[in-house]
């Protein structure tokens, strides 16, 4: 498994992305889903998908929007499946131990993952110069959820992530806070946990824009101006991004990015990368 803890900011965050060669198909097995425009079938959570091969691979991977399935291809794991298969259960699958054995596997999964999404927020906490005045509180938040990461599987099911969260939710408001201070004009837009869904706003100005939580499910965004924009949890499922700026724009992940619609017109912060399904035109 891919690790350095003294990496620098940027390779950390390369190294919190999904390595699928590392990992026992957790994602596949371990979580539920049900049968809607995301998923073409049911699954209850613990029982493998039938798509998953023996070899813990995807036999659809290639064609996952075109099955169905557009439910996993916005599905991100930071890095979680190879952390719990590689450290956690030490190389051990959960075919080829107990049931037991098995589901506590699938009971840990979803813990580490919270943890390493906390993981991707305190690292690129980090590459943000204008939220210097708190990089200290945010390395030793850092390795502290680092340190929980490494906890036995018993002590990982047992651990109140949720209560970590809101810890680490405290920082992350203060790195909000100044991160935005120095972007755009006048003052600031706060779009925090708004009712955004189908809103127009082709063409807006949201430089510095506080969107934490917002829904933003169907929104036109298109030629939007969302720099330094803070988009923690914002729901992006079919926003449209065309042409649309999110440089600098920070707290945002690969999931909701792949769950958005955008063009080779619109400009991403170097931390995600563009969607292989966005046109060139959105």
């Amino acid at each position: 498994m891919r690790e350095d803890r003294g990496a620098a900011p940027g390779r950390r965050l390369e190294l919190l992305k999904a390595d699928c060669d590392e990992c026992f198909g957790l994602c596949c097995v371990a979580l539920p889903f049900s049968r809607s425009a995301d998923f073409a079938l049911d699954k209850d959570a613990g029982r493998p998908c039938p798509n998953l091969k023996t070899d813990f691979r995807c036999g659809i991977h290639a064609r996952l929007r075109q099955e169905g399935f557009t439910g996993c291809t916005v599905y991100d794991c930071f890095g979680a499946g190879q952390k719990v298969s590689q450290v956690t259960f030490g190389g051990q699958d959960w075919r080829s131990g107990s049931a037991a054995h098995a589901r506590q596997m699938f009971d840990v999964f979803p813990v580490v993952r919270q943890l390493h999404e906390l993981l991707w927020y305190l690292t690129e906490s980090l590459t943000l110069p204008a939220a210097r005045p708190v990089h200290a509180d945010a390395r030793r938040a850092l390795d502290e959820t680092e340190r929980l990461t490494r906890l036995s599987p018993r002590e990982l099911a047992d651990l109140d992530v949720g209560a970590h969260r809101q810890e680490v939710n405290v920082l992350l408001l203060r790195v909000s806070e100044l991160a935005r201070a120095g972007v755009g004009r006048g003052r600031k837009k706060d779009r925090r946990g708004a009712d955004l869904m189908g809103a127009r706003l082709k063409g807006a100005d949201l430089r510095g824009a506080d969107l934490r939580g917002a829904y933003l499910i169907a929104a036109d965004l298109a030629g939007a101006d969302l720099r330094g924009a803070d988009l923690i949890g914002a729901d992006l499922r079919d926003t449209d991004l065309t042409d649309a700026d999110l440089t600098g724009a920070f707290f945002l992940t690969q999931p909701q990015l792949n769950a958005a619609r955008g063009s080779a017109g619109t400009r991403l912060p170097e931390s995600v990368t563009r969607p292989g399904h966005w046109t060139a035109r959105g």
